[in-house]
């Protein structure tokens, strides 16, 4: 199945002040412009490229900031028929990987990748045939099988199965 996406490099919403620091409400602003333009262009796939960027010394967004920028995506319209890939060289703060997650806490499908054909695996998947895909769950022991321990004793060696009294079980009055 062809699939049409939008391509987001790093340095097409990443914006930094005079001093050479990022400029959040700038970059915001530019991502949101970003977001908007896909979801009237009816993109439905979008790979976020952030491995030109450079690794920080520390963390460029807080949690907060991370969780905002979750908010211009959903706020620019993106719902659950979108996804979006971030394709990332390293994380070493998590950030990546926490705006991933923020991303579907909030219904969005938002994956992190290190492998550019992984991502773009990953967004021309046929997101019904995978929902509809069934997964036996094999059971292996019935309930009338299951041990049941008294209280006040404590298992030392399962393996053998030797159950052994807590000397230092607690009495209540």
């Amino acid at each position: 199945m062809p699939v049409e996406l939008q391509v987001i490099r790093a340095n097409e919403f990443v914006r930094l002040d005079p001093r050479e620091h990022l400029d959040f409400d700038a970059s915001k602003q530019a991502l949101q412009a970003i977001a908007q333009a896909c979801r009237k262009r009816g993109l439905e796939r979008a790979v976020l490229d952030l491995r030109s960027l450079p690794t920080p010394a520390k963390p460029l967004f807080t949690k907060t900031e991370l969780a905002n920028l979750v908010l211009i995506f959903r706020d620019a319209g993106f719902s659950e028929e979108e996804r979006l890939a971030i394709l990332y060289q390293h994380d070493i703060h998590g950030g990546i990987r926490d705006f991933a997650f923020i991303s579907r806490l909030r219904g969005m499908h938002v994956q992190a990748f290190t492998d550019f054909e992984a991502a773009l695996q990953w967004l021309s998947e046929d997101e019904e045939a995978h929902d509809k895909a069934e997964v036996p769950v094999p059971i292996t022991k019935s309930p009338k099988e299951t041990k049941k321990l008294p209280v006040g004793f404590r298992a030392r060696n399962l393996r053998s199965g030797s159950v052994r009294p807590n000397p230092r079980k607690c009495n209540h009055h």
